[in-house]
């Protein structure tokens, strides 16, 4: 069920999605707990690496984290929990994502854009995770 704060954190979400150097896509997610912001992320390449998400044709390196792999490891490394909270996101969740999500014990899942596949999506709904899309 949405509440009033979904769309200020997807929003915020979106927001966070412009740190991200990536040309093709940039994606941005905030893991909320107990309507406290917990972690965040976006889509890059991991710590160290250059700053560049695609190779001279335009094309996604296979290193890049997504943005819900980069706010879940974040959480990780903070010593928070993410058991029982919501993951803003301003695109729908990949097969990977999904199944970082699940493991994460996050419950619901907010997004604002498909994804060309629905395997994620349908994954997190068969795992009893609510997902839910806003406009």
């Amino acid at each position: 069920m949405m509440n009033k704060f979904d769309d200020k954190y997807i929003a915020m979400a979106q927001i966070w999605a412009g740190n991200s150097y990536c040309r093709r896509r940039q994606v941005g997610a905030l893991i909320v707990k107990d309507k406290m912001i917990i972690s965040d992320g976006y889509n890059g390449t991991p710590s160290g690496f250059e700053n560049i998400c695609e190779d001279e044709n335009g094309i996604t390196k296979p290193y890049v984290l997504h943005a819900e792999a980069n706010a879940i490891t974040k959480v990780a490394k903070s010593g928070n929990s993410s058991e029982g909270a919501t993951l803003y996101v301003t695109a729908a969740p990949c097969i990977e994502c999904s199944k970082l999500i699940i493991q994460a014990g996050i419950k619901r899942v907010v997004y604002k854009d498909e994804y060309r596949l629905t395997d994620g999506v349908d994954l997190l709904r068969k795992a009893g995770i609510t997902v839910e899309k806003v406009d």
